[in-house]
């Protein structure tokens, strides 16, 4: 996967008002692999593109079945999606596609079956980005296979992807929040409220990204969804796994 640094990707246009700045982008689809990456991971970025004017959307790939946590009495497959949607709304997100694939499994699927199916939802979106965690950032084979397949889907539909990572070799940059830092925060911490079946034994919810329990690495396991050290209060680190100029020339 080819990436470029903040200096190339404002001149490819992709930059709106500096190196720190969030990437222009009228719609965003962010592709997912399980319920809660949306607000735990993403959340931060997302609601930051729909302040921006962005229509924003999401594309998840399971149920997040495969969690070990359960705090209600309903099945995983059946409760989280709605906590998924109810997040996405909370975020500004205008429409959410849900696929069946098993979590803990995406590995295991082709990637080209997979990117048909991000690259149809593209398509529904009108979508000229797509949003992702870094693969390098959280060693989850399902996060990996949502990377690879969105960034084939992009090769194929002329469109860039950002992910958002974590400090670490290779060109990846801050995005400075600025002022609205606080409010965007408060956003991913509302939104993260929404996945009640994630709650702690005392029924206790984080109220920030960082404070949801790691999943364990590896297919089947399942437990919860990941935070990510990337960035601080006032910023969110990002890195391109598809730059703008490899977009325009496919």
């Amino acid at each position: 996967m080819a990436a470029v640094g903040p200096a190339a990707a404002e001149s490819a246009g992709a930059v709106a008002d500096g190196p720190a700045s969030l990437p222009r982008a009228n719609s965003v689809l962010a592709v997912i692999a399980r319920p809660g990456q949306e607000s735990a991971d993403l959340g931060v970025l997302l609601s930051y593109f729909g302040m921006r004017g962005a229509r924003l959307a999401v594309m998840c790939l399971t149920r997040g079945e495969a969690s070990e946590r359960n705090s209600t009495t309903e099945r995983l497959e059946a409760v989280r999606p709605w906590e998924l949607r109810t997040a996405a709304g909370l975020l500004g997100v205008c429409s959410v596609t849900i696929a069946d694939y098993p979590d803990g499994g995406l590995g295991f699927v082709p990637p080209a079956g997979l990117a048909e199916r991000i690259l149809r939802a593209a398509q529904r979106a009108g979508a000229d980005l797509l949003l992702v965690v870094d693969p390098a950032a959280f060693a989850d084979l399902d996060t990996t296979a949502v990377a690879v397949a969105a960034s084939i889907a992009a090769r194929q539909a002329g469109l860039a992807v950002l992910a958002r990572t974590v400090p670490g070799p290779g060109e990846r940059w801050g995005v400075d929040l600025a002022s609205v830092a606080g409010q965007v925060r408060e956003r991913q911490s509302r939104a993260l409220r929404a996945h009640r079946s994630q709650a702690g034994p005392a029924g206790e919810l984080p109220g920030r990204a960082r404070d949801w329990p790691a999943r364990q690495a590896g297919p089947g396991t399942g437990d919860s969804f990941p935070p990510l050290p990337g960035g601080g209060e006032g910023s969110e680190m990002v890195r391109w796994l598809v730059p703008p100029s490899a977009a325009a020339a496919a």
